[in-house]
């Protein structure tokens, strides 16, 4: 088997050309749902990990946990900015709906992921490049 590592420098690629990349790919998405388990950093240690370990193995494997910790590390930005909104009761019904996007948006990265298509997440600073 002849099967070597893309080389693409496209930072989001259309579709993984094997079912294990691809499986990567959805799991540097996927992993962010750990947050749901282990609270505050649990959304952003999933997605870094996989992507350390995994990130010179394939163009999409780095190109789907780079986007995946942008998404996460804008969400704890906007999380700490409702945060400190709390103390005016403001940023109560905010931290819930950020907390519902992030799930719904990390759901459909994943299934899109999966299906071989790149996921740009909406709202997202692009700090990892």
């Amino acid at each position: 088997m002849n099967e070597t590592p893309s080389s693409s420098p496209s930072p989001l690629p259309v579709s993984s050309s094997s079912s294990e990349i691809r499986n990567w790919c959805v799991l540097c998405h996927a992993s962010a749902l750990a947050g749901l388990f282990f609270h505050f950093l649990g959304h952003l240690l999933g997605p870094l990990i996989v992507w350390l370990l995994k990130r010179n193995d394939a163009a999409e494997i780095d190109a789907a946990g780079k986007e995946s910790l942008n998404f996460q590390i804008s969400m704890l930005i906007y999380d700490v900015i409702a945060g400190i909104l709390c103390l005016v009761l403001i940023g109560i019904p905010i931290l819930i709906g950020l907390w519902i996007l992030n799930t719904v948006l990390v759901i459909i990265a994943s299934v899109k992921t999966s299906q071989g298509e790149a996921y740009r997440y909406p709202f997202t600073l692009r700090l990892i490049s």
